[in-house]
């Protein structure tokens, strides 16, 4: 597994252990109130809100939570209307180019304090469109390769899924966006547990990066998915995994 595949692992599992304690609650609450502004509060017919429910959901959030977030989603005016989604593109130590997308009521302000964690963390914050072209946004759903067969999978290639595969002990499914509901259906109804899923943008290619980086392009990474406004951090980096893990540790 490459070191880019298993940094998804990690903030995976780290953003269930931070939600569990209450740390990434008001992430998810804003994600979702977004999602039923933006689509409605129907999950059926909005996908981007049954992701985030379903999100909110393996995080352990509380149903009157949840329920409270759509309506305030889908209430006339108020504080949904004053949350904006914005993409920060720039550059991290060792030349790897990093996507950020943030939910904010303040853009002046998110955008000031992703600077300065950039400028201060050997990056920096380039202009839109710098990096955005090095990702393409995907699909990407995890199963557990001890449990099922390749033969298991079949049913998501069926369904539109575009590669399927596995390292490390799990098979990871991409998908096109919107192909990415139709697959995860799929699974599930063939009783294939998913153990993540997300739409997310995935690099083309990767940038090798040794050591001496390594160290502080994490610190700089973990810096920016701590940001309050931030929901999620997307790089094109190659670390080898036991160098990573050092690292992260």
């Amino acid at each position: 597994m490459s070191g880019h595949s298993k940094w998804s692992s990690i903030k995976h599992k780290k953003a269930i252990v931070d939600s569990r304690r209450g740390a990434q609650f008001s992430k998810l609450t804003r994600a979702i109130t977004v999602a039923a502004r933006d689509g409605g509060g129907d999950p059926v017919g909005n996908s981007a809100l049954d992701l985030a429910i379903r999100k909110a959901k393996e995080a352990s959030m509380p149903k009157d939570n949840i329920e409270r977030a759509i309506a305030k989603g889908t209430g006339a005016g108020g504080e949904a209307d004053a949350i904006e989604a914005v993409l920060y593109e720039g550059y991290a130590p060792g030349g790897v180019a990093v996507l950020v997308e943030a939910l904010t009521e303040n853009r002046n302000r998110t955008g000031a304090d992703i600077r300065h964690i950039f400028s201060k963390n050997g990056g920096s914050l380039g202009e839109p469109g710098s990096v955005a072209y090095l990702f393409d946004k995907k699909g990407t759903l995890v199963i557990d390769g001890e449990r099922y067969s390749e033969d298991d999978l079949m049913v998501a290639v069926e369904a539109g899924a575009e590669d399927i595969s596995t390292d490390e002990g799990v098979f990871e499914v991409v998908t096109e966006p919107a192909d990415f509901h139709g697959v995860r259906k799929a699974l599930e109804d063939a009783g294939v547990e998913v153990q993540s899923a997300e739409l997310a943008y995935r690099a083309s290619s990767l940038v090798p990066v040794e050591e001496g980086d390594a160290g502080r392009l994490m610190k700089l990474l973990e810096l920016l998915e701590d940001n309050d406004d931030v929901g999620a951090v997307h790089a094109n980096f190659d670390v080898a995994a036991d160098v990573l893990e050092r690292v992260a540790g």
